[in-house]
């Protein structure tokens, strides 16, 4: 067998392009969020049932839509959400959804309960807090700074219809309805 030294291209290297072997090319690098936007309608689109990857952190930062939905499975889905300063997600349950929301930017008040009159789990929640919520919980969360609250939620399974996108809470309760 033949002694070949360094065929993958070794750290301390000057940038050599060896043809074929498959390289990352450190000067022109792929952006993270590329493909969210369906540049046709110039909005997010759902991926469900495809393979996906998305850099979610951007992904939500960008999302300016109360809520939209970005990857629907049969088993899961994701949705972005974007809560105005002073407004909130708006007193609602799942009884038979869990549900994991992740704040990406803002900050606001989560309240949560066995009840709808008695919502005796209080916390405040700013960047990169994850929140879960038990099927069967009242929950809402609420913006209470000075700028957009971004987040992500997570529904198993799915609670919307694929390819959601409500621009506003009030558009929201109206599909809803």
């Amino acid at each position: 067998m033949y002694y070949t030294p360094w065929r993958y291209p070794y750290p301390y290297q000057p940038y050599v392009n060896y043809g074929h072997v498959p390289m990352y090319d450190h000067y022109r690098r792929q952006p993270d969020y590329w493909n969210v936007y369906d540049d046709a309608r110039n909005k997010m689109k759902d991926f469900g049932g495809k393979p996906f990857v998305v850099n979610i952190n951007e992904a939500a930062k960008q999302n300016n839509t109360y809520r939209t939905a970005l990857w629907t499975g049969n088993h899961l889905q994701v949705t972005l959400m974007s809560i105005n300063i002073g407004e909130d997600i708006g007193l609602e349950i799942h009884p038979n959804i869990d549900q994991f929301l992740r704040v990406e930017q803002g900050q606001g008040v989560v309240q949560m309960g066995k009840t709808k009159d008695n919502l005796n789990f209080v916390q405040k929640v700013y960047d990169d807090f994850a929140i879960m919520i038990p099927a069967g919980t009242w929950h809402n969360v609420t913006n209470t700074g000075n700028t957009p609250l971004k987040l992500y939620s997570i529904y198993a399974p799915p609670q919307h219809p694929f390819g959601t996108v409500h621009l506003t809470k009030a558009q929201a309760f109206a599909a809803e309805s």
